[in-house]
């Protein structure tokens, strides 16, 4: 059925929106299979063309293997992940870098299973997001105060817009860890933004002011977010631009509407009373 959709559904192709400097990522002959069972099989994708762009599909489509390519938190079986950074052609190749490069280069990952320093508090584990390799030494601990006074109108920014129990104590709830978790990648100050099911677990309204929030950052800061989200309200809400996946492969690209409407996505994802 997959291969049918690839070969009579043609592939829109992205005219962008007009932000030069905003990075894009291009997948190039990039594949990765596990006990012999290929599970991202992508050709030719290039991300970021848009704003704000959306990654969807069925469970097992690939869709969270892609991210973690793209991170080479594991590595490809052949092919290249390129980062291009701004208007002047310059390039990086993720998939020769080290996970623990790619922020250096401006692109950040949230996690889509919860993760939570659990002896930090909100205020601390937000304060190491801000660190500086400078500060990895034995007398680093001197200099928490002058951290939290370089970045403090930062810090409160973020702890005045969302509601924490308890910002000098730990984040106790799932949606709270879940919300940290973003707050300490956006203090990173990313230029590219992979949201791995950020709204799982938040309540409506912290969701809702999240979204407001990623759009802001999206359109004021020139960063390109991609949203991997099974919650279709906030792909068709707040995507530009959708990327349909299934069986390891990239079979669809277009509009919010063009891909909601679009028999294909219908038939494998949607079902026919999504209307």
């Amino acid at each position: 059925m997959v291969d049918e959709a690839r070969n009579s559904v043609p592939v829109e192709e992205s005219s962008g929106d007009g932000a030069g400097s905003r990075p894009t990522i291009r997948v190039q002959n990039a594949a990765k299979s596990f006990s012999g069972r290929t599970v991202v099989d992508v050709e030719d994708l290039t991300l970021g063309t848009h704003s704000i762009e959306g990654l969807i599909g069925p469970n097992g489509a690939g869709k969270t293997t892609l991210l973690r390519m793209i991170m080479h938190s594991i590595p490809l079986d052949h092919g290249a992940i390129v980062l291009s950074s701004d208007g002047n052609g310059a390039e990086t190749v993720l998939s020769d870098l080290s996970t623990s490069r790619m922020a250096q280069h401006g692109v950040v990952k949230t996690n889509q299973v919860i993760t939570d320093f659990e002896q930090l508090t909100v205020l601390d584990s937000m304060l190491l997001s801000v660190a500086q390799r400078s500060d990895e030494w034995a007398f680093a601990i001197y200099r928490e105060q002058g951290l939290h006074t370089d970045h403090a109108d930062e810090i409160h920014w973020y702890l005045d817009r969302f509601d924490f129990e308890d910002s000098f104590g730990f984040a106790n709830s799932a949606g709270e860890k879940k919300l940290l978790d973003i707050i300490r990648c956006l203090l990173l100050k990313p230029r590219f933004l992979l949201l791995d099911e950020p709204t799982a677990g938040l309540p409506d309204r912290i969701r809702d002011q999240l979204m407001e929030l990623i759009r802001e950052k999206a359109t004021q800061d020139d960063i390109s977010v991609l949203i991997v989200e099974h919650d279709l309200h906030v792909i068709w809400n707040m995507c530009d631009y959708v990327h349909f996946m299934a069986e390891g492969r990239v079979v669809l690209q277009g509009e919010p509407a063009y891909i909601r409407d679009h028999e294909t996505v219908v038939e494998q994802y949607l079902g026919s009373g999504h209307v």
